[in-house]
């Protein structure tokens, strides 16, 4: 099957705040965990401490457009309370953030994703702004 291309739009995405695992894997196969801090329908925003975040980022320069940071996201979204189904999406960084001494967000855009994977993140997005209204 075929990937679908996710949508460019990175500013008018609405961002939701969740705190899940994500595994980051970079072009040579090494793997990373880290914990996302918000997702969009466009990418996550992930957090990290510095020793990842340099082994993400050569230098801890900021992402260059024509030379980007290619990684492979692996995360869970549930589709129902008890059956979470794993997200696949080749992504690439867009920014770096440093927030605290031994804390960084890194945003991730996603380039395109496995199979449903875009169809599960709209609806488990649509699901928590659903919840978050009702609260």
């Amino acid at each position: 099957m075929k990937p679908l291309d996710a949508k460019p739009n990175l500013r008018n995405q609405q961002r939701v705040d969740v705190s899940s695992a994500i595994s980051l894997e970079k072009a040579n196969g090494w793997e990373l965990q880290c914990e996302i801090a918000n997702i969009s329908r466009t990418g996550v925003m992930i957090q990290c401490d510095a020793q990842t975040a340099k082994a993400l980022i050569p230098n801890m320069l900021p992402p260059v457009p024509k030379n980007p940071i290619q990684l492979t996201a692996r995360f869970s979204v549930p589709v129902l309370p008890a059956q979470p189904v794993t997200i696949v999406a080749e992504s690439h960084v867009v920014h770096i953030r440093r927030i605290a001494r031994d804390q960084f967000h890194i945003g991730l855009q996603f380039n395109s994703i496995e199979g449903n994977g875009f169809v599960y993140i709209d609806q488990y997005i649509g699901k928590l702004f659903d919840e978050s209204r009702q609260n």
